[in-house]
């Protein structure tokens, strides 16, 4: 619940017993604090881990690779949650980097590698009955060093939601690109339960990252609607 400050809190800002000072929009209010769920998924605490092993890392840097790592993100530019292009530090792309790095069983490059780019992946196909879900690239790049596929995948979302890509979230682990089909139904119904009829589509979001240099390719977008067997449809 928000509540509007007097003028004697007109400067207050930030949290402190139980309650929080904020703005928005020019105006001031103070709400109850907010502290956030204790419970965490297997999959944020593999992903906390990470990060926590690369930021003892970059403290254990010599001032040269630190330097180096500076150097290297001043060329650098990365996109916000907006779109626009930022401007990144060395221990920003020290982490973004070594991330894809260190989840894919690479160990943490301690001094910037030579950049090159990713090609996003090509278009997918994806089968999803009661008794298939598959997930199958159009195409793939003639060399696949070094390069694995990371999919994610939304829970089953109702026929009402037309836009669901930001809820994808990885359900296993990245994968050589291959052009066959992907059997994507034991791990993702792991994660996420069946797809069916009351809530039949699922939104995907995939990419590719380089495990020797810590890239990753633009994502691309994908809609999979359940479709009942035949059988189950008399």
């Amino acid at each position: 619940m928000k509540y509007i400050p007097s003028i004697a809190f007109e400067e207050m800002s930030g949290s402190a017993k139980g309650v929080t000072a904020a703005k928005t929009r020019g105006r001031k209010y103070i709400r109850n604090r907010g502290y956030g769920g204790s419970v965490r998924t297997s999959g944020q605490a593999s992903v906390k881990a990470v990060f926590k092993r690369l930021s003892q890392a970059w403290q254990s840097l010599t001032n040269e690779q630190i330097l180096a790592w500076n150097a290297a993100a001043g060329s650098a530019e990365a996109r916000s949650v907006l779109g626009t292009k930022t401007k990144i530090t060395g221990s920003n792309l020290f982490m973004r980097l070594n991330y894809w790095v260190v989840y894919c069983s690479g160990s943490i490059m301690t001094t910037p590698p030579a950049l090159t780019g990713v090609e996003a992946p090509a278009a997918a196909t994806i089968t999803l009955t009661d008794e298939v879900f598959t997930f199958k690239l159009a195409s793939i790049p003639t060399s696949v060093t070094n390069l694995k596929l990371v999919i994610c995948a939304s829970d089953p979302q109702s026929n009402g939601i037309s836009r669901a890509y930001s809820k994808a979230a990885e359900f296993d682990a990245p994968c050589t690109p291959v052009t066959t089909a992907i059997d994507i139904k034991a791990k993702y119904e792991a994660k996420y339960g069946a797809v069916g009829a009351g809530n039949p589509k699922v939104f995907f979001k995939y990419f590719y990252v380089n495990t020797a240099t810590g890239e990753k390719s633009g994502e691309m977008l994908a809609l999979a609607k359940f479709e009942a067997d035949e059988e189950d449809g008399d």
